[in-house]
């Protein structure tokens, strides 16, 4: 009987701390929503500030040591790869997509890792920003972003990786011209071919082919020609297009939220991505047409190449290392459907692989520290140690894609980059060490400015 009523003295007890608990964390979460949102919490400052389009540059050299959501931590090693590393997020999301929770961050880990590394903020575009095309992203501010990072780091190349919209605006920009500049690419969760595979994106875009020729066909309506003022997509739109993806999940997350609630780490992290979600911003209409024309209904990314303006972007000349990543679980985006582009680069080194989680987890979830962060990273320090020249031209060809446990045999025995003698003779690039330049003046927006944002409120 004694040990009874220990055992219900104690439930007791515990009880009564939950409830306390609950209850302070229900009066932040209702009164006090930003301090418990911890987005953006990470040092930066700004390599380029312009009208809407921002790079951020990352700096971590006055820590030790960085902490993960599981308790563990890994020492800050110094910048050591010659090769900066610019992160692209997609359109519609705040720019603290990255920098998510300081626990769960991806730009602190790239930094960690030596890496240089910078962001694209994309800003917040309004109804004035409507008529901004696919070609004003992948083009014109993609290229601004690039300068401006090559400037700031005193480098001649950078590696891109961008996840979703943010990796297909990578690839448009390295398929404009064979461009010496970009050093790597990683694509995360990016849809290529809109007919192929089970997600929403290609189960959209099959259904919506036929309509759209027979529409065509039969009538002189073009979406295209619609003034893109008309069509502005405000922010919660966007949001409410994202969650449609998941209208199950997006409901009962508040359930979860209720049974959690005397718990505040994990009530930190429910606030946290429930404010990235809720508070998603304004999608270019003229981008949005582009997208749904172009990409989802004529499948140009899946046939090589897209028209940007008076350019034609086309993936035959990229010829950069290339790293595609697919979610296993991802609802929008299948593997089958981001894995098209490894057939049509002219990349001889390049790998395709399927990762855990969805569209958003496979690169912010609990998972991706030891996927796709890691692998990326290990990837990327390997070919980022020395600058290399383009190869001569070939036509793309079908090549055999390693995964990732295939690559990791020869990567243990191989130096910081991959050896000459692994590619075929005639695509061998010539590998020249140049000495990194002095660090260039600041950007026209002045002297970088250091910033550390306080605990986020909703964007």
């Amino acid at each position: 009987m004694n040990k009874l009523l220990k055992q219900a003295l104690h439930q007791g007890l515990q009880l009564n701390e939950r409830f306390a608990a609950s209850a302070v964390n229900g009066f932040d979460w209702i009164f006090r929503r930003g301090e418990l949102v911890k987005s953006g919490l990470t040092w930066f400052d700004y390599a380029f500030v312009g009208e809407l389009m921002k790079v951020r540059h990352y700096d971590l050299r006055t820590d030790g040591r960085i902490d993960f959501a599981d308790g563990s931590s890994m020492p800050i090693e110094q910048e050591t790869h010659l090769i900066p590393l610019l992160l692209v997020p997609p359109l519609g999301v705040i720019a603290d997509t990255f920098d998510l929770m300081p626990d769960r961050s991806l730009v602190r880990y790239m930094a960690a890792r030596g890496f240089k590394v910078y962001m694209i903020d994309w800003g917040t575009p309004t109804r004035a920003h409507a008529r901004l095309r696919l070609q004003d992203y992948a083009d014109r501010m993609m290229n601004q972003a690039i300068n401006e990072v090559l400037k700031h780091s005193g480098a001649r190349q950078v590696s891109l990786m961008g996840w979703c919209m943010g990796g297909l605006l990578c690839l448009m920009q390295a398929g404009l011209k064979r461009d010496a500049r970009i050093a790597n690419i990683v694509t995360v969760a990016s849809p290529i071919d809109t007919r192929q595979g089970s997600g929403v994106i290609a189960g959209m875009g099959r259904a919506i082919n036929t309509p759209a020729k027979m529409l065509r066909k039969v009538t002189d309506f073009r979406l295209l020609n619609i003034d893109p003022q008309v069509m502005h997509i405000p922010g919660w739109l966007t949001t409410l297009m994202f969650k449609m993806t998941d209208p199950i999940g997006s409901v009962t997350t508040y359930w979860d939220l209720l049974m959690g609630l005397w718990d505040r780490e994990f009530v930190e992290t429910h606030s946290t991505t429930a404010d990235y979600l809720n508070n998603m911003l304004a999608y270019p209409a003229g981008v949005m047409q582009d997208m749904l024309v172009r990409v989802t209904v004529d499948n140009k990314l899946a046939k090589g190449e897209i028209r940007l303006g008076t350019k034609v972007s086309r993936f035959a000349n990229i010829q950069a290392p290339l790293y595609v990543f697919a979610g296993k679980g991802d609802a929008l985006v299948s593997p089958s459907t981001a894995r098209a582009v490894i057939d049509l680069v002219s990349s001889t080194d390049k790998r395709f692989e399927v990762a855990p989680g969805g569209h958003m987890g496979v690169i912010l979830g609990s998972k991706a520290r030891e996927n796709v962060w890691k692998s990326s990273a290990d990837w990327l320090a390997e070919r980022s140690a020395q600058e290399t020249t383009l190869a001569p031209l070939k036509a793309p060809r079908r090549a055999k894609v390693t995964t990732k446990a295939e690559a990791r045999a020869p990567a243990a025995k191989a130096a910081s980059m991959p050896k000459a003698s692994a590619l075929p003779r005639a695509a061998a690039p010539k590998v020249v060490k140049k000495a990194v330049s002095k660090k260039a003046a600041p950007s026209k927006a002045g002297s970088p400015t250091r910033v550390r944002k306080a605990a986020a409120s909703p964007a």
